[in-house]
């Protein structure tokens, strides 16, 4: 038979998928910026109406990398392209490299089609290029400095070294990857050769486009995480005592948060850099050997350890500007550059209800795929719904004794819980029931038209009210699938591959995969009465999503219970060859209890998220009306308690690592006192207060000189830690962090605003307060947009 079309699925949207393998990406340090790749494609995509392809910017977490990483999406395509590639995701180091490229793919005439004798010495230009960036890193300064020196001499007479010649070529001027190679070489090298910085004024001022990926680069490295840098600083100067390498010492260097003043900004144990000696005498030899600047205040062996105080006032100055100007992209990060991630979480099943009980694998979900696009990922969310299976024979046989047309429009998913509970008891009782079931649910796998007419209708009533709710706590989908997706056919295709892999043995008439010497027991493939079971179509289900997305990383958020199951489908996924198993992850969670125990769907003792919302709306509002003044000025009453009720329950729900069972507690959720919820909101808000009734306009220019106290300089060191709380997230996937650092930064601003005023104080010193004021509601937010919650700016 022909497969059912699964209702209510959604295609991949366009501006998800085709924009990931649409966008080249690209991730430079600092010490190397990508000035020349960053000019190649601007220069390639000018004349199109419509670029070809997108370029994506970062910064290498290796602030002191020689070498820029240009990478390449699996399959990607250019825009209107019918074939896209079916490569998977490639990336290319170093700076000739990606020109090279570039011009292949995008632009001939700066590389690809030169006449052979250009090409040659267009690739001369290159090879020195590259030999004289290697340098810097490898040679002495001294000979390093003399082979730039002589490349930028020859900028005397450019015509005749195969160079464009601003002077007397018309414009627009026609440029090579060599000319791109060179002038990036000399603008990092500028007051060098006088000759040189004439023509690299003369080219920029001929071509403008190159003028405008200068400023490209420097606003993306203005985006480096302040306290990254003074870790490489650190990192630099102990490899340069040590004889170590950075690399190897700069994941060495830890800063805990929060701390005291005798722990230090930064820390380094001198055991783990594995150095011959007494650890406590290396410690004071770098003590003694370490070079201190304007940017550090001291540095201290103290024991084992050495650690290390910043100047605090150099950390204001170098982050309030940079938080002030990426707004909500600071924080983020390319380290997910090129990279999918499909996510699939709440999974609920059709006709049951939307309880309380989803509401984990919802939210923690959402809070993944946040996560992951902080760190630069491309997410794909999958709802993948229960929606096949004899529990639709059941509920077909019992919506023709209890099912009603207006309460199913009406409300399908409760009105279906219903039926489902009426018939569950009646078939208790009737066992024929079941054979009813069997025979109507045999009926949908044949294909019956009007079996499947009822099973359609069913499900998309019940996406439809999903969407509701979902809307209600922030949560979206980029596909709606299901359980329907995946024929009999698919999965035989499976049983038949494990057969042919010898992994199938039979076992009591059923088929299993004997998985006893991996300790994960034995895995049913196949029922004796030839029924599949949930690991086959999770098998192809994930071997189909892999064709489909070629995904660097495959997440099931799906409580802990399913911790065995999931083992056993990765383990099979493994033993079946599948190279890309290790990529498939179960991000498990711990129950949600009532106070009567655990909340069940058979029985029909269930909390309705929905009622739940409503309930916690209610009681927002309620106290939202006790300031009336205040109530007066809200635009949406209504929507603003939904917020901030669901912010209480969503905060509850991930005070506490994911995999701890906890209770549900209304009164604790809904309060404003302690660490909840709404006073998280309380506090976004009360940051937005100020800066409404300030009548001043900060911007990053703003002298921060008298910005000088002590609980000011707290939360510029609570605001600098974000970057670095979002990437541990990004490897944990633990909410629990950023509630944690949520409510540290929502305690160090109470603080500040309880001390230092912004009105009735003179420009120079409300003006930077006003900017720290500023810079703390855009981390807030962004960290509570991290977790789906939705700032709010009034309550």
């Amino acid at each position: 038979m022909a497969h059912p079309h699964q209702p209510g699925e959604a295609a991949m949207p366009a501006s998800v998928l085709a924009q990931h393998k649409n966008a080249l990406c690209l991730a430079f340090s600092p010490r190397a910026p990508a000035y020349a790749e960053v000019a190649a494609v601007l220069l390639a995509t000018r004349a199109a109406v419509s670029p070809p392809c997108s370029l994506r910017l970062g910064l290498l977490r290796d602030l002191y990398a020689p070498l820029s990483v240009l990478t390449i999406p699996a399959a990607f395509a250019l825009a209107g392209s019918q074939s896209p590639s079916s490569a998977d995701r490639v990336s290319l180091s170093g700076k000739s490299t990606a020109l090279r490229f570039v011009s292949r793919l995008l632009a001939p005439s700066l590389y690809s089609n030169l006449a052979p004798e250009l090409q040659a010495a267009v690739d001369d230009w290159l090879d020195t290029v590259r030999s004289a960036f290697a340098s810097t890193a490898t040679d002495p300064p001294a000979t390093a400095s003399g082979k730039i020196s002589k490349i930028l001499a020859k900028l005397a007479t450019p015509a005749k070294h195969h160079l464009a010649e601003p002077a007397t070529e018309k414009s627009p001027l026609s440029l090579t990857v060599a000319d791109l190679a060179v002038w990036d070489l000399a603008r990092q090298n500028p007051t060098k050769n006088k000759d040189a910085d004439k023509w690299v004024a003369a080219i920029e001022a001929a071509e403008p486009l190159l003028k405008q990926a200068v400023d490209m680069v420097h606003e993306t490295i203005e985006t480096a995480p302040v306290l990254d840098e003074f870790r490489f600083d650190i990192a630099k100067e102990i490899a340069r005592i040590t004889g170590l390498a950075e690399d190897f010492v700069f994941p060495l260097i830890e800063n805990k948060f929060p701390k005291d003043a005798a722990s230090g900004d930064f820390t380094i144990a001198v055991p783990r850099m594995k150095l011959p000696g007494a650890p406590n005498d290396i410690a004071k030899d770098i003590e003694s050997k370490f070079r201190v600047d304007s940017r550090f205040s001291s540095v201290k062996a103290v024991g084992v350890f050495v650690k290390f105080w910043y100047n605090p006032l150099y950390v204001r100055d170098r982050l309030l500007p940079r938080v002030l100007k990426q707004a909500e992209k600071f924080g983020q990060n390319s380290s997910g550059f090129g990279k999918v991630s499909i996510v699939e979480f709440s999974s609920p099943n059709i006709a049951k209800p939307f309880h309380v009980g989803h509401l984990r694998s919802t939210i923690i979900g959402n809070f993944i795929e946040n996560t992951l696009q902080a760190n630069g990922w491309t997410t794909v969310t999958m709802n993948y719904l229960g929606d096949w299976g004899k529990q639709y024979g059941l509920l077909a046989v019992g919506y023709s004794k209890y099912g009603d047309d207006q309460k199913l429009a009406a409300d399908p998913i409760r009105h279906l819980f219903e039926v489902y509970v009426a018939i569950n008891k009646d078939a208790s009782e009737n066992e024929s029931i079941h054979e009813d079931a069997r025979k109507y649910f045999a009926r949908m796998e044949e294909g019956d038209t009007a079996a499947l007419a009822l099973w359609k209708r069913f499900v998309d009533l019940s996406i439809e009210k999903y969407r509701e709710i979902y809307a209600r706590v922030n949560v979206g989908f980029d596909v709606y699938s299901g359980e329907s997706k995946y024929s009999a056919k698919l999965m035989r295709g499976v049983v038949d591959k494990l057969k042919e892999l010898d992994l199938l043995k039979p076992d009591q008439g059923a088929q299993i995969v004997d998985l006893n010497s991996h300790k994960l027991g034995v895995a049913i493939i196949e029922k004796s009465n030839g029924g599949m079971m949930y690991l086959s179509r999770d098998v192809a289900a994930a071997i189909s999503r892999q064709k489909e997305y070629k995904f660097d990383n495959m997440i099931y958020v799906v409580g802990a219970q399913q911790d065995f199951h999931f083992k056993q489908l990765f383990k099979i996924l493994e033993l079946m060859g599948m190279p890309w198993a290790e990529k498939c992850q179960h991000v498990n969670f711990g129950m949600i209890k009532s106070k009567d125990g655990n909340m069940s769907t058979r029985k029909g003792t269930v909390v309705f998220l929905e009622d739940i919302l409503d309930a916690v709306q209610e009681s927002m509002l309620a106290v939202m009306r006790r300031n009336e003044a205040r109530f007066a000025l809200i635009e949406n009453p209504m929507a603003t308690a939904d917020t901030i009720g669901i912010t209480g329950i969503m905060i509850q729900d991930m005070s506490a690592r994911r995999n701890k069972d906890y209770e549900f507690n209304w009164d604790r959720m809904l309060a404003f006192e302690g660490d909840t919820g709404p006073y998280l909101q309380y506090a976004h808000t009360r940051l937005c207060s100020i800066e409404r009734r300030a009548e001043i306009v900060v911007d990053s220019n703003i002298d921060f000189s008298t910005l000088t106290e002590p609980v000011a300089v707290a939360l510029v060191d609570c605001i600098a830690m974000y970057p670095d709380v979002v990437r541990e997230v990004g490897t944990l996937l633990e909410p629990c962090t950023i509630v944690s650092y949520a409510f540290r930064l929502s305690h160090a601003v109470s603080n500040c605003v309880e001390a230092l005023y912004v009105m009735n104080q003179p420009y120079e010193i409300a003006a930077p307060r006003l900017a720290l004021y500023k810079a703390a509601r855009i981390t807030l937010g962004n960290a509570l947009r991290a977790l789906g919650v939705i700032p709010l700016d009034r309550m």
